[in-house]
């Protein structure tokens, strides 16, 4: 993806995912398709922007806290976390913060 989102005026949410995969793909590409068709249809789902060389960086846009949680319970996404942690990252980070203002050129 080599769009940037557009977001809403803030206040709103983002959840920065920061990873390091190991080399092979063991079905990483196929699964991280699969939510990226299934995080669009989520409520409260604003966009994302991704971008991946040795370390990867995806930024999710949510309306509110709550979708926020939402999206962290769903049952397929939670199996592509279980997945992430035994097989495709050697480390990861989240981090959730709350847009209080931006702008753009």
């Amino acid at each position: 993806m080599s769009n940037i989102s557009d977001t809403p005026k803030p206040p709103y949410y983002a959840v920065i995912f920061t990873s390091i995969k190991i080399d092979e793909d063991k079905g990483y590409s196929k699964m991280s398709d699969k939510m990226v068709e299934l995080v669009s249809q989520q409520d409260g789902f604003l966009g994302f922007e991704s971008a991946r060389e040795d370390l990867g960086i995806t930024v999710s846009y949510w309306k509110n806290e709550k979708s926020i949680q939402n999206w962290k319970k769903n049952l397929e996404h939670q199996e592509a976390q279980k997945q992430g942690k035994e097989i495709w990252y050697k480390q990861y980070k989240v981090r959730i913060a709350k847009v209080e203002k931006d702008y753009e050129f």
